[in-house]
């Protein structure tokens, strides 16, 4: 085996072991050392959330998870934290809904301050958001913005600091999801708009948060199978999906020489308000996720220990890498 193989098995043995952490907080507390804990029973991933057709459902753009049927999961009831982000502050963008609320709940039950960043019409499902941060006994900072300009990203960036009094975690993950069956039915405007908000927003702010980001500091991007694997549907969504993970691999480059690591999850087909805003074609909700191996499509609750991990000390060895959470099927 190579020293690169070797390397790369070390980095995913470790996350492994992150990830079995914050599935079982008694893990996390008792160690290697073998004190009791209880048992944490094993769940077929295949039915452990509904393999059942979503119904046919339309929310104008952006949607609210607050109005979704079924509502998804973002870990309100079962994420468990275990001190693993005591003390550290906390920038979410789209940290209303999805991926994005369920990073920002497990951030704050680790013990992390956070500042969610979302559309102004979203404010419902913030104020959400900011009661189970507030819950977890944690400061919650709520900024509203459109961030598909530079003064917007830089703004949000002061205010996030100044909300916090510091910044260490960054995660990128609002998104823009139109999907069209051809190129023709693209406008110039739905391509100007999903790269401003997939990939102008995330370099913008990564530019504006890095001064303020001491070694130790992390960046998490979060990218989609479909920077591997373009849905034919997602013809603009996916160019920039492509485009952050090669953007996640050059500045994790650059990054190492301040300490700060950079990574990017990529999900496969989770079930958040992207899907009834516009992120299916007619008709085909009904269809969502059940194309993936596991037979269904993925709940932002399952996302919430990779976003965790990757935050953490414990992946201090891990940047510049991509992982997947897509159902099997097998990218990155």
């Amino acid at each position: 085996m190579t020293d690169e193989g070797a390397s790369r098995r070390a980095i995913l043995g470790g996350a492994a072991i992150g990830l079995a952490a914050a599935a079982s907080p008694g893990l996390a507390q008792t160690g290697a050392a073998g004190a009791s804990a209880e048992a944490v029973p094993l769940r077929d991933p295949r039915t452990k959330y509904t393999s059942q057709p979503f119904p046919e459902q339309r929310q104008p753009w952006p949607a609210l998870a607050s109005k979704m049927n079924p509502r998804p999961d973002h870990g309100e009831t079962s994420y468990k934290g275990s001190g693993r982000l005591a003390g550290r502050k906390a920038l979410l963008t789209g940290g209303d809904s999805g991926i994005g609320r369920a990073a920002a709940i497990a951030y704050a039950r680790e013990g992390a301050d956070v500042a969610i960043n979302y559309y102004p019409t979203e404010e419902p499902d913030a104020k959400e958001v900011e009661a189970l941060i507030r819950q977890a006994g944690r400061k919650a900072v709520l900024l509203p913005a459109d961030i598909r300009t530079q003064s917007a990203c830089e703004k949000l960036v002061r205010d996030a600091v100044k909300g916090l009094g510091g910044l260490d975690i960054l995660v990128n993950n609002a998104a823009y999801q139109q999907s069209k069956a051809d190129i023709s039915e693209i406008t110039d405007e739905q391509f100007v708009r999903t790269f401003e908000t997939n990939i102008f927003a995330p370099f913008r702010i990564s530019k504006a948060a890095i001064p303020y980001m001491k070694p130790g500091s992390v960046i998490i991007n979060t990218g989609s199978v479909n920077s591997y694997d373009p849905g034919e549907e997602l013809l603009d969504y996916a160019s920039t999906k492509g485009s952050i993970l090669i953007f996640t691999k050059g500045l994790a480059k650059q990054l190492a020489k301040k300490g700060i690591r950079v990574n990017m999850v990529a999900p496969g087909p989770i079930w958040t308000p992207l899907q009834v805003a516009g992120g299916q074609l007619p008709g085909q909700l009904g269809q969502f996720g059940r194309e993936a191996p596991l037979g269904r499509a993925g709940q932002p609750a399952e996302l919430a220990p990779l976003y965790v991990t990757l935050a953490s000390d414990e992946a201090s060895y891990t940047s510049g890498t991509a992982f997947g959470a897509n159902g099997g099927h097998g990218n990155p």
